[in-house]
């Protein structure tokens, strides 16, 4: 649970990084549906937890690193809530779990960011990705309040992104959940289910688990849309599923998953051959995975794989060197790899993947390679996903082929008999060691026969 994890500690390993100012932790509020009082599952901002473990609504943290103290801003419930949500622990025994000595009403937040402001002292902030971020803000610090500070970006992120034994074991539960979320996909679906059945079966599991779900739940035969959150589709004899779902574990770690079965017994000739070709580039990348290797260059490796498999299947032609340097192999695979994983499913994206996936390296506008999450060397305690995939998208060929884009790569008449296959992803989560990777949780079918045998 995040209660348990060493909060306090983490605190001053982030102090010792930034000389002066004051640090602006900011937990989520509640997030309404329709009205006030029926909100959406509350879901806690995953730094504040990480630093504070205080997972409830309307708290705010300080962090004041010249006069080396920590103050924890929210307000006890009143009778009237304690009525609807029985007792809720005091702000004074949070901030006692969390080893934080002061606290005050969530009010004075405001009296505090306005007396560091008014003394020219730095307020350092995280980039704000709510609306109730912003308003705090700027009711705090006023139109002149500061960019997001890089600085505390670059000291979180390097925090963060090395997971200790203790979180990888949280992880590895929620991949645990995960696979069995997956192996209950691959047994229950046949022609005639509907999409909705599934991902309701799968989203059972997570919660049942003492969780909830990483992301919406991606469950559909039309694997050809990259992140597909619809579910009115009937499956169909000769049509393919893609399940990618994962949960989240009580204390918000993350697992990710993806798999691709028949929606009969057995996959085809054709599903076949693009499966074990897909397969063949998640193999190739995962046993690159190693300290000091750039995910940058995994992620070509896995390019230049699904590339030479294209060719082999007449799909693509020419230089295969050639077709990934200048980008004709994103038709199939206009995505990245894969990315950073812990308390977000895509781990620490709202504090900016240029900071955090690059390094504050300039990213390639190239199509395709744009959408790589992370682009650094792996360093150990990494937690990240491998999902290569190969998509059919019939709009991105037809315009492609209209602008007569990479003729000398792709065999676009060919292209012609795949029309309506979809899409086939495989995707597993991996740590980082000192001496290579290691796949997290228990195994997921990976292979057409473990796949079919599943399925029977």
């Amino acid at each position: 649970m995040p209660g348990s994890l060493p909060c306090a500690e983490r605190r001053n390993r982030l102090k010792a990084q930034i000389p002066s100012g004051i640090l602006l932790l900011l937990g989520n509020e509640e997030s309404p549906m329709n009205y006030a009082d029926n909100a959406f599952p509350f879901r806690q901002d995953s730094t504040f937890l990480y630093f504070t473990g205080v997972d409830r609504p309307g708290f705010a943290a300080i962090l004041d690193l010249d006069e080396d103290r920590a103050t924890l801003f929210g307000d006890d419930c009143t009778l009237d809530d304690i009525v609807w949500m029985g007792p809720q622990p005091l702000v004074r025994d949070l901030a006692d779990a969390a080893g934080i000595a002061f606290t005050a009403p969530a009010a004075a937040l405001k009296e505090h960011l306005c007396r560091a402001q008014a003394s020219g002292r730095p307020v350092h902030i995280l980039p704000p990705y709510r609306a109730e971020h912003h308003l705090r803000l700027l009711e705090g610090l006023g139109p002149r309040a500061p960019q997001p500070s890089a600085a505390f970006i670059r000291a979180v992120a390097e925090l963060r992104i090395r997971k200790s034994p203790a979180e990888v074991e949280e992880i590895e539960r929620a991949v645990d959940t995960s696979v069995r979320m997956h192996l209950e996909a691959m047994a229950m679906a046949r022609p005639g289910m509907r999409e909705a059945e599934i991902m309701g079966r799968v989203t059972d599991i997570a919660l049942a688990a003492g969780g909830g779900l990483s992301f919406p739940v991606i469950a559909t035969v039309r694997g050809g849309v990259l992140h597909n959150h619809h579910y009115g589709n009937t499956l169909e004899s000769g049509q393919l599923f893609l399940l990618d779902a994962g949960a989240e574990t009580a204390g918000h770690y993350a697992g990710d998953l993806s798999s691709t079965f028949p929606v009969d017994r057995a996959f085809t000739a054709r599903q076949r051959d693009i499966h074990d070709l897909v397969l063949g580039a998640f193999l190739a990348a995962e046993g690159a995975l190693r300290p000091g290797i750039d995910f940058r260059e995994v992620h070509l490796l896995a390019c230049r794989t699904l590339a030479a498999g294209l060719k082999d299947l007449g799909l693509m032609k020419g230089d295969v060197e050639d077709a990934v340097d200048q980008g004709a192999h994103a038709l199939f695979f206009p995505c990245g790899l894969g990315h950073l994983m812990g308390l977000d499913v895509h781990d620490m994206e709202n504090l900016g993947e240029t900071l955090v996936g690059y390094e504050g390296r300039p990213r390639s506008t190239q199509f395709g390679l744009k959408s790589l999450r992370l682009a650094r060397e792996l360093q150990e305690g990494f937690v990240l996903t491998v999902e290569p995939g190969i998509y059919f998208m019939p709009e991105l060929t037809e315009r492609w082929r209209a602008e007569g884009r990479f003729r000398d790569f792709i065999d676009y008449g060919a292209l012609e008999a795949y029309a309506g296959f979809g899409g086939l992803r495989i995707e597993e989560d991996f740590l980082v060691t000192a001496t290579g990777a290691r796949r997290l949780g228990p195994p997921k079918p990976r292979t057409a026969l473990e796949i079919e045998a599943a399925r029977g």
